[in-house]
C-alpha cells in the first residue's frame, strides 16, 4: 500500500505574503503617523496655553528675569540659564566619565570583571530621580560644602575669565551641585550606549593595529572611534535630552530661586524645576500660561538639539569613506 504525503504548496506562502506585507506596511506607518500626530498635539496643547503670556509679555519672555506671581511679572530667563548651565555641567562631567568606562569595560577589564562593572552601572540607571534627590540634598551637599567647595574657592576663584564661577558662599546646594547630580544620572546612558557601540567594531581590525605596535590608546582614537563615531554622538545626544529634561533631581539640589548669579555655587532654578515647584500652586491664568510656556520652550530646545543631532550624524554618515 503505498502512501502519499502532501508537500506544502509555496502558492499559500506566496497568497499569504500578498496581503501580509501589504498590512504590515499600513500598521508600521499607522504608527509612525500616530506618533507624528501626539507630538503635533503636544505642541498645539502647548502653544494654545502659553497663548495669553506671550501675548502679554511677548517676546520680553525670553529676556526678562522677572518672576513675581504678586505682580504678575513672568520671565524665562533665569530657568533657560539655569536649564542650559546644569545642563552644560552635566556633559563635561559626564561624557569623559562615560567614555572612560565604556573603553574600560571593553578595552582594559579582564574578563572576568567586565560584566559586574558594567551591570553596576547599569543599575545606575534604575534608580529612581528622587532618590538622587534625597541622596543629593542629605549626603552629598553637606559634604560638597564642607570638603569640596572650600577648596575650589581657594584655589580657583582667583583665576581670571574662570574665577567668578567659583566664587560664592559653600551652601552645598546650587547650579553646580544640579549638574554634579545630572552628570551622575547620564553616565549609564552614555556609558551603556558607547558600550555597545565599541563591540561592534570587528576584532581584526583592532589586532592589525596591535600587530602594527600601536598603543591601546591610539587603537581607541584611530580606529575604534572612528568607526563608532555615529553611534557615540547618538549617546551623548541621549544624555543630554536627559538632563535637559531632569526634574525631581534638579529640584531637591538647585536651590530654586528665580535669579542669575555668575558663580556656579549660587541658587538657581531650571524650566523643570520650576514646573515642578509652582503648576500646583499656580492661581492666576497668567501665572499658568507663563508655566505652559515654560514647557513649551523646553519642548522647543530639546526638539532643536535633537535636530541638530541628527544634522550632525548625517553629516557623519555622509563623510564617511572620502578621507583615505
Amino acid at each position: 500500500m503505498s502512501h502519499t504525503v502532501t508537500q506544502p504548496t509555496r502558492g499559500g506562502a506566496v497568497r499569504g505574503g500578498r496581503w501580509g506585507d501589504p498590512l504590515f506596511a499600513n500598521l508600521a506607518l499607522a504608527a509612525a503617523v500616530l506618533v507624528f500626530l501626539m507630538v503635533l498635539g503636544i505642541l498645539a496643547s502647548l502653544w494654545a496655553g502659553a497663548t495669553p503670556a506671550l501675548e502679554r509679555f511677548g517676546l520680553g519672555f525670553l529676556t526678562s528675569e522677572a518672576w513675581n506671581p504678586v505682580t504678575e511679572e513672568f520671565g524665562a530667563l533665569a530657568p533657560v540659564y539655569g536649564t542650559l548651565v546644569t545642563s552644560a555641567i552635566a556633559m563635561l562631567v559626564g561624557v569623559p566619565v562615560s567614555f572612560g568606562i565604556a573603553v574600560f569595560i571593553t578595552e582594559l577589564a579582564p574578563p572576568w570583571l567586565k560584566r559586574p562593572v558594567a551591570t553596576a552601572v547599569e543599575l545606575l540607571a534604575a534608580i529612581p530621580s528622587i532618590i538622587y534627590g534625597m541622596w543629593g540634598l542629605f549626603v552629598f551637599a553637606p559634604l560638597f560644602a564642607d570638603h569640596v567647595q572650600p577648596w575650589m574657592t581657594e584655589h580657583l576663584a582667583g583665576l581670571p575669565l574662570i574665577g567668578p564661577l567659583f566664587d560664592g558662599p559653600p551652601m552645598g546646594i546650587g547650579m553646580f551641585t544640579a549638574g554634579l547630580i545630572l552628570a551622575i544620572m547620564i553616565i549609564p546612558f552614555i556609558s551603556s550606549v558607547m558600550r555597545d557601540v565599541f563591540e561592534t567594531v570587528p576584532p581584526m581590525l583592532k589586532e592589525s593595529a596591535y600587530g602594527l605596535g600601536a598603543t591601546t590608546w591610539e587603537v581607541v582614537r584611530y580606529v575604534v572611534l572612528p568607526y563608532t563615531k555615529v553611534g557615540v554622538v547618538g549617546g551623548i545626544m541621549l544624555g543630554l535630552g536627559r538632563a535637559l529634561g531632569e526634574t525631581m533631581a534638579v529640584t531637591f539640589v538647585i536651590g530654586n530661586a528665580h535669579e542669575i548669579s555668575a558663580s556656579l555655587f549660587m541658587p538657581g532654578n531650571t524650566i523643570s524645576s520650576t514646573l515642578a515647584n509652582e503648576f500646583t500652586e499656580a492661581d492666576s491664568e497668567l501665572h499658568l500660561s507663563s508655566l505652559v510656556a515654560l514647557g513649551l520652550i523646553l519642548f522647543l530646545v530639546t526638539f532643536v538639539v535633537l535636530a541638530l543631532a541628527k544634522l550632525l550624524l548625517l553629516r557623519l554618515s555622509a563623510g564617511e569613506g572620502r578621507a583615505s
